[in-house]
């Protein structure tokens, strides 16, 4: 599933090929045909991102609500646009640019009160001006859930996904397994001060990279990485790999659903333990098998295609 970034590109890119333009709006699928004719001929107002929906606003009082969940795609492309497969649930087109929409879990006509309470239920952030990191430190403050699970919880903090929910912990050495109520102000602060800037630079740079200038492979005598996923990282989909860092082991284990990367030794654990979710593996089942950290599919955000810069 994408991470808030890439939610964040695509508002600036749907501004920058469509915004205060006419476009055409279609629906070649056929599921938003009804909204698609509402909107045919309007111009693209607005477009913004809140975690990980996506919010555009043509000539209307209404808003597209676009989430891609694990399978939709957007992909982007210069006048003439071909002819649309049906899959494309959404298609903008004008007289330089086109683009179309697959398989979101979501693309629906909203009014002003229903996208405000997406809004509501939907915790800060880290890419919004409005964000206000204290509320998303009140509910971690007062959780006995682990720090990883509350960072891919998108009520307490809109748009980290399981790279950036890794990669932070990591850099702040913080262990996953912590109870949130166990991270201080101080840590809290840091970690989202953090979030800000590498999602940031993951919108510049439309991909997401982690590591320090010191710990780059040229930096390091290291060949790069390769992998779907694209940037450089410390730990995320590293299982079994030595850190950047101390040269042990990363490790892998199921935590809220996805797979926690992590290194032992760069993120020990320290003050109360007694976290509600899941247990803390052993160290031999935290283990990832070598063949299958390498065979691990690539996340379906990772798939979507977005031109650079």
């Amino acid at each position: 599933m994408p991470e808030g970034h890439t939610i964040h590109r695509l508002a600036e890119d749907y501004l920058g090929g469509f915004g205060g333009r006419k476009a055409h709006v279609t629906s070649p699928q056929g599921k938003f045909a009804d909204a698609a004719a509402l909107l045919d001929g309007t111009a693209l107002t607005a477009a913004e991102a809140h975690g990980k929906h996506l919010f555009l606003r043509f000539g209307t009082d209404d808003w597209i609500h676009i989430h891609l969940g694990l399978f939709g795609k957007v992909n982007f492309g210069a006048a003439p646009a071909p002819p649309p497969t049906d899959t494309v649930r959404l298609r903008l087109r004008n007289d330089t640019a086109y683009v179309d929409l697959r398989g979101p879990t979501t693309c629906t006509l909203i009014a002003d009160a229903e996208k405000q309470a997406i809004h509501d239920r939907l915790g800060p952030d880290p890419l919004r001006e409005d964000a206000e990191p204290a509320r998303a430190y009140e509910r971690v403050s007062r959780s006995r859930t682990t720090i990883a699970a509350l960072l891919m919880d998108q009520k307490v903090i809109a748009g980290v996904g399981n790279v950036y929910r890794a990669e932070v912990l990591f850099r702040h050495g913080v262990d996953p397994y912590r109870p949130g109520r166990d991270i201080t102000r101080g840590e809290w602060d840091a970690m989202w001060a953090d979030l800000v800037a590498l999602m940031r630079e993951g919108v510049r740079n439309n991909r997401i990279d982690t590591v320090r200038p010191e710990h780059e492979p040229e930096a390091m005598g290291r060949p790069p990485r390769k992998d779907d996923h694209g940037g450089e990282v410390y730990v995320y989909r590293r299982a079994t790999m030595p850190c950047h860092i101390c040269g042990g082991e990363i490790r892998t284990a199921p935590l809220a659903a996805r797979n926690l990367f992590w290194c032992p030794t760069c993120q020990k654990p320290c003050g109360s333990q007694g976290a509600t979710t899941e247990a803390k593996p052993s160290e031999a089942s935290a283990r990832a098998p070598r063949r299958s950290s390498r065979t691990r599919p690539a996340a379906a955000s990772e798939a979507r295609d977005i031109p650079p810069r």
